[in-house]
């Protein structure tokens, strides 16, 4: 389905500059964007309150009883970010 957005220039720019970067288009990267702002929606709370944003916009793991961050829980927590 096609659909008009309306976007301010320098987002725009921004977005091709980095498909071009991922070597992706603009359309799948809306496309994961979006896919990953629904599913952050369903997710349980208990997920989400395993981290949270600082204000320089950098995810912070909450520290859990017992439990060590491991480089798994680091990149699965990059991937949903986008970063």
């Amino acid at each position: 389905m096609k659909t008009t957005i309306d976007l301010p220039d320098e987002l725009l720019a921004e977005a091709k500059a980095t498909a071009a970067r991922r070597r992706t288009t603009l359309k799948a990267m809306v496309e994961h964007a979006l896919k990953r702002e629904i599913e952050g929606d369903l997710r349980s709370q208990d997920k989400r309150d395993s981290f949270s944003i600082d204000e320089h916009g950098l995810p912070l793991l909450k520290k859990k009883r017992d439990s060590r961050v491991t480089n798994e829980m680091v990149y699965e927590l990059m991937e949903e970010l986008g970063i």
